[in-house]
């Protein structure tokens, strides 16, 4: 009589269209497994609790794990920068050095870098911004304002004849990226079938007397928070 009971049951489970529910209140510690020569298709399970903490809804699972990268670099505010010698063209296209403790010393500098002369970011906002502003910056304070880029000096002194720049922003080659290695700041773009290779992460920094008081480092190329404007809101 039981065997046929429980035949009925298992039927009825089979071919009722309502999905099969197992209160929480059955214990957990038991568990129940069925085995049959015959072929059974997966039934639509429903879980009920009262218990706040059992609510299926709540429970969220993931197969990967995302990590979120970290901005970080060699130089941090509050470090005096490494030396190192950046080159330019002067207006008589003789090439000329000048050494960062030059560039610092006794001052109030703004350095900012970019990925590329020529580049879209760098052409049209991040490099034209400080040229705008730069009498602004002047007026509080600031001594130099000079651009970066891991670049010969002769592309830049094309770029700054291009975007028709007097004296406003000096720019500097870091041709072989010894200061951009130095302060930890390489953006590595030799997958890119643009061709960069090596260049400069986009970053501004205030320097006092050669040392770093605020780094405003982007991450990669990103142009967010280091245009001329978040600039003169930091002096």
């Amino acid at each position: 009589m039981a065997a046929a009971t429980a035949s009925f049951t298992l039927s009825r489970l089979l071919i009722s269209p309502k999905p099969l529910s197992l209160s929480s209140s059955f214990p957990r510690t038991h568990s129940c497994a069925l085995t049959s020569s015959s072929s059974f298709s997966l039934l639509p399970l429903k879980l009920h609790s009262r218990h706040p903490y059992h609510n299926p809804k709540s429970l969220k699972f993931s197969a990967t794990t995302t990590t979120i990268p970290k901005i970080s670099a060699t130089i941090s505010v509050g470090d005096k920068l490494p030396e190192s010698t950046l080159s330019y063209l002067d207006s008589a296209d003789e090439l000329q050095t000048i050494t960062v403790s030059d560039l610092t010393k006794k001052k109030k500098a703004i350095l900012f870098a970019v990925p590329g002369a020529f580049t879209p970011t760098c052409s049209q906002k991040h490099l034209p911004g400080f040229v705008e502003k730069a009498a602004e910056l002047k007026s509080k304070g600031v001594d130099t304002i000079a651009c970066i880029s891991v670049n010969d000096a002769f592309v830049m002194k094309a770029w700054k004849a291009d975007l028709k720049i007097d004296d406003e922003v000096l720019m500097l080659s870091d041709g072989n990226g010894d200061f951009t290695k130095a302060i930890g700041c390489e953006l590595d773009l030799s997958d890119k079938p643009v061709g960069l290779g090596v260049r400069s992460r986009r970053y501004a920094m205030l320097v006092e007397d050669g040392v770093v008081k605020v780094l405003n480092l982007e991450e990669g190329g990103a142009f967010t928070f280091s245009g001329a404007e978040d600039m003169l809101k930091a002096l």
